[in-house]
């Protein structure tokens, strides 16, 4: 029998867990989750499974929490030094590095056997899921605009998605992998802009950084290019006019960003970057309508 002092201690590991996974905040697994439902609509013509949404939408929260862990773990010595991320778990020193890493390791075994009802070309593209999402947190300290690689983790659920419903990774899967490698490098430039002060300090390397002066021209170019490659998107899988209404609808989200993050405040550029659920919302509401009203 638990003694309830255990069962207490268990409970604060188990909170401390879920901080470390950002289960508190949920953006992260939204703007993952997005392109990856955008990306499952369209290849299924409007009808996905449910066994394809439940496992994908469950793949994506243990992914992106696994993610976390890592992304922690390689940044202990950092995290210390940049106001937002100095009381998280590990940085503060409630658990240990060792656990951080055993996280992610149950977190990615408990999402392994969700692919198994697929073939082996999503096993295969699972692979490459899990090595982006645990290489990512490195390329900070050498790539000018790490936003670019965490576009591609974060929008590989795209062809995996088309690899399970299709067995293929046909043309516009692959264009809408690159808007949204577009779109990342959008937001997470707005979510570095919050941190470039203590980034500089620190030695990290990031695109609000790279792009100095030019930051806002560069998050605006960016939005607007991940919209016009989702609309080639939308001309080779011959999609219709509502689905062109979601993607205006995101453009006109991006102008207001614009109004947001064009003073630079730390307060504006983080609310830019938590709408940016709104931006996925909205893309995912025009490939919905088009296909539902079709």
């Amino acid at each position: 029998m638990t003694s309830p002092v255990r069962a207490i201690d268990l409970r604060k590991r188990l909170g401390l867990y879920a901080r470390l996974t950002r289960l508190h905040k949920p953006i992260g697994t939204l703007l993952l989750l997005w392109p990856t439902l955008w990306a499952l609509w369209i290849a299924s013509g409007g009808q996905p499974k449910p066994y394809d949404i439940f496992a994908f939408c469950l793949g994506t929260l243990l992914m992106r929490s696994a993610g976390c862990a890592i992304n922690d773990w390689a940044d202990r010595d950092f995290d210390r030094h940049v106001m937002r991320t100095k009381d998280r778990p590990l940085t503060a020193g409630l658990i240990s590095a060792n656990e951080a890493v055993g996280v992610f390791v149950v977190l990615c075994l408990l999402s392994l056997p969700l692919v198994f009802p697929y073939g082996p070309l999503t096993w295969a593209l699972a692979g490459v899921a899990a090595f982006l999402a645990a290489s990512y947190p490195f390329t900070k300290r050498f790539l000018a605009i790490p936003q670019a690689y965490l576009g591609v983790a974060f929008g590989f659920g795209i062809p995996m998605a088309y690899a399970a419903v299709q067995q293929t990774v046909p043309a516009s899967a692959w264009l809408m992998l690159l808007a949204n490698i577009f779109w990342a490098v959008a937001y997470d430039t707005e979510y570095a802009m919050v941190d470039r002060e203590d980034d500089l300090k620190i030695g990290i390397r990031t695109s609000a950084i790279t792009f100095g002066q030019y930051d806002i021209f560069a998050v605006m170019l960016c939005y607007f290019s991940a919209l016009a490659l989702l609309g080639g998107v939308g001309w080779l899988e011959e999609l219709g006019a509502l689905y062109y209404l979601g993607l205006m609808a995101a453009g006109a989200i991006s102008v207001y960003h614009y109004r947001l993050i064009r003073m630079r405040s730390r307060q504006g550029c983080f609310k830019a970057f938590n709408h940016n659920n709104w931006w996925g919302a909205a893309v995912f509401a025009g490939i919905a309508l088009e296909f539902l009203i079709d």
